[in-house]
């Protein structure tokens, strides 16, 4: 494994791991397969893992304490708050009220077993509370030793400026793959120039870019069910798309996941993805990333291929996009 620099001399995996799908939004848990890959990702020098007390109404958390426990000292754990159901239970909401944010963080440790946790996001912003005043509350987490660090998740790059200006954010979190490229308009540069970790999630598309993924197969508890991008009316497109990648993979020497995440780590420096499963067979395939060296050419080659299938989709559909933070500039 390779490692990239994080927070206070800290040195994270090159590659983190998501945990969700352990628990949430993906099939069905397999938490023998689940506890098998977190070994794993100890095996393999991951150090950097990725929950939210959300996942799984936080079965997540439970999960991974099982690991997480016995081998606290080679684990940087990440964690955030924010999400609640809607009272009639048909949807989220997110809450980053002190209040709330005080409840979250308590269970959070006592669903981990912890004292502190590495890294605490806020996993949405809140329009109803000012970034400050949320971000104002977590620092309070810091100084009482509950969190070390503190980060964003799907911020604009107005509300990151906020936020560091009333406790430095270490992180900040959100979708970034070949396919999801926003935040390379401003929130990027932003975290560049601020010193600020940007952690992609769902670096390979949710599957997409792996060439494995049957959109038609997907079963209806599967959270892409509901997303655009994996619709019948860009299957043909992204399957065409995913199956061209794969061959130019082939060519460069390395899996479709690898090529896809070797991308996203040479976008820059402070980039620290975390491709998320549960299963060790694509732990080990998406570890061997970190090995792979991309040449100008070979980023050329990405960028005109991607060009040949625009129609790729939006990755949330109108629900999900409203609770992602937006600069109105």
């Amino acid at each position: 494994m390779k490692f990239r620099k994080f927070g206070n001399n800290e040195q994270l995996s090159a590659i983190g791991l998501g945990c969700m799908s352990m628990s949430h939004a993906y099939g069905v848990p397999n938490d023998e397969e689940s506890i098998a890959t977190l070994h794993l990702a100890l095996d393999l020098g991951i150090n950097f893992w990725d929950t939210a007390d959300v996942y799984g109404s936080g079965k997540n958390e439970e999960l991974i304490s099982k690991v997480l426990v016995p081998n606290r000292d080679k684990i940087f754990i990440a964690t955030k708050f924010g999400f609640t159901a809607n009272a009639d239970n048909t949807g989220m909401t997110f809450n980053g009220s002190p209040e709330y944010m005080r409840k979250a963080v308590e269970q959070s440790l006592k669903r981990l077993q912890i004292d502190t946790i590495d890294l605490y996001y806020a996993h949405r912003i809140d329009p109803n509370v000012p970034v400050e005043e949320m971000v104002g509350a977590m620092a309070e987490l810091v100084k009482e030793g509950k969190v070390r660090y503190l980060g964003l998740s799907e911020a604009s790059a107005t509300s990151i400026r906020k936020a560091h200006s009333v406790h430095p954010i270490s992180a900040v979190q959100s979708e970034y793959s070949l396919l999801t490229r926003e935040v390379e308009g401003s929130v990027l540069p932003t975290c560049k120039e601020l010193g600020i970790a940007f952690v992609p999630f769902s670096p390979l598309a949710r599957g997409l870019m792996t060439n494995t993924l049957d959109l038609s197969a997907l079963p209806d508890t599967d959270f892409r069910k509901k997303l655009p991008r994996y619709q019948q009316a860009h299957q043909q497109n992204n399957e065409q798309l995913a199956a061209a990648f794969a061959d130019l993979a082939g060519k460069i020497g390395c899996s479709p996941a690898q090529l896809a995440i070797a991308w996203v780590l040479a976008q820059g420096d402070n980039i620290i993805p975390i491709p998320g499963t549960k299963k060790r067979k694509n732990l080990q395939d998406n570890t061997g990333a970190v090995d792979v060296e991309l040449s100008t050419d070979h980023l050329q080659q990405i960028e005109e291929l991607l060009a040949k299938y625009p129609n790729v989709g939006d990755r949330y559909d109108e629900g999900s996009r409203k609770m992602v933070d937006k600069d109105n500039v």
